[in-house]
């Protein structure tokens, strides 16, 4: 049976045959798993530490092959808990593009996307941010704190963050205030700086302050969330639910954006959700990956309620997919209809994009030559 046949019944056996990893030369990571009924799911998985996450996934095989890929929940309790040593990104990166991969048997199997396995839709279309255009109507979108360079220093000049304040105002009068332009510190701003920034900014209304420093010591954060009413936003670097427990429970952030590749897949993102909902607090998954990334986000979209938008949404992945996502119009795109996540991998695109992924590095102060954030 192929992807595109008739779903197989609910008492019909199926097992899993095979998993298989990809590394991209962009550092995307893919995992394929195959089953006897000839029905695959593909997840992705964080591109930091690439090769890392790739070989970990295939040790999954020891317990995954030869099972029933369908109760998706168990197979992630099992790999989580049936390690000794629990979460940290690589693991639960792992454990997401496996969930991911899965979840998207699971549709095939039962012939519907997977939002609808799991209780939506709970709404027809999903808002995306990226880029600003008349033509698809998207009208939200992030920026840096620009300025001539980043903001690196422990305590940035009046000068620097007059500009930074000076370049934000400047797209707030180019795109007015029917755009929304969320302000991304990206973890590598210091708190003397960040605070600093913070009140420059206010009065020019960002949509949210996005990781104004290191989600690490969460208390620094929370205590940067008490001195604005701009809302603040993180969750690309936290995983699990036991990660963000923290950050609803001191408030650091009334927005919370985890990775579906890397905060524990679909699974985790439903758990992660619903305790959000019990704050208030409204969802927008990080995206910087690709197509598995967007449309597991789009299929989590599909089924929480608390969900403000998506990053990146906009994308299309053609040097990828088989066949394009639904087009964005009006600023959403409308949610997948197509069993499973929703989409198509062409295998020949994927494999011509297969090789050596590029290194991460460090980044340098160039005043003295220490190490700073990026």
């Amino acid at each position: 049976m192929s992807d595109t046949q008739a779903p197989i019944g609910p008492n019909d056996a199926i097992k899993v045959t095979k998993i298989e990893t990809f590394v991209l030369k962009n550092s995307w990571v893919f995992v394929k798993i195959s089953t006897d009924a000839g029905i695959t799911g593909w997840g992705e998985m964080l591109k930091d530490d690439a090769k890392a996450c790739a070989a970990g996934a295939l040790e999954v095989a020891d317990y995954l092959v030869g099972k029933d890929p369908r109760p998706v929940t168990h197979h992630w309790q099992a790999i989580h808990r049936g390690a000794f040593y629990r979460g940290g990104p690589i693991k639960t990166a792992i454990s997401s593009g496996i969930d991911m991969a899965l979840w998207d048997i699971a549709g095939k199997c039962y012939g519907v996307p997977v939002y609808k396995l799991l209780g939506g839709p709970t709404r027809d279309r999903v808002r995306v941010y990226g880029t600003v255009s008349e033509e698809t109507g998207v009208n939200a979108m992030k920026v840096g704190p620009s300025s001539s360079r980043k903001a690196f220093k422990y305590a940035e000049s009046p000068m620097f963050v007059e500009e930074v304040a000076e370049r934000f105002k400047a797209l707030r009068d180019k795109h007015g205030s029917g755009v929304d332009i969320g302000v991304d510190f990206h973890g590598a701003v210091q708190p003397t700086t960040a605070i600093l920034l913070m009140k420059a900014l206010e009065p020019f209304h960002p949509w949210f302050y996005e990781e104004v420093v290191q989600a690490l010591n969460v208390d620094v954060m929370a205590e940067l969330a008490q001195k604005t009413h701009i809302p603040l936003a993180t969750g690309e670097r936290i995983f699990t639910k036991w990660g963000f427990r923290e950050i609803l429970e001191k408030r650091a952030a009334t927005i919370l954006q985890p990775d579906v590749c890397y905060a524990g897949g679909i699974t985790e993102l439903k758990i992660i959700a619903g305790m959000a909902e019990a704050y208030y607090t409204p969802m927008a998954p990080h995206n910087p990956q690709g197509p598995c990334s967007l449309a597991a986000s789009l299929q989590v979209a599909g089924f929480i309620p608390n969900f403000l938008a998506q990053e990146r949404g906009d994308n299309e992945y053609m040097e990828i997919l088989a066949k394009p996502l639904p087009p964005v119009t009006e600023g959403h795109r409308p949610l997948p209809t197509e069993p499973g996540l929703g989409i198509t991998i062409d295998e020949d695109k994927l494999m011509d994009q297969v090789g050596e992924p590029h290194p991460y590095g460090p980044s340098f102060d160039p005043d003295d030559g220490s190490v700073v954030d990026w």
